[in-house]
């Protein structure tokens, strides 16, 4: 059984992107959709901004989250903890 764990936004942004840099496809997906270039993803990496679009990103793709979430050993609610802190009004 998974464990609890208490993430927080920028080590789960970091989480998000190191599983997207492991799938090309998934990583290219993403950079479509936010517009980011391979060069802006690198100066923002490590960013809230970033971090919080991972966590976005991944919140509305289930089939990502529950792998990141088997990936890390920790639970689908723990992530959707972090996204709710950073989405209040959900």
């Amino acid at each position: 059984m998974p464990k609890t764990l208490e993430l927080t936004s920028r080590s789960l942004g970091g989480l998000c992107l190191h599983q997207l840099a492991e799938n090309p496809a998934q990583l290219a997906e993403f950079m479509t959709m936010t517009g980011y270039s391979p060069e802006a993803l690198r100066r923002a990496a490590g960013g809230d901004g970033l971090d919080r679009g991972l966590i976005d990103y991944f919140a509305a793709n289930e089939a990502l989250l529950l792998a990141l979430c088997a990936n890390n050993s920790f639970k689908p609610d723990d992530f959707m903890r972090v996204w709710a802190r950073l989405n209040p009004a959900g």
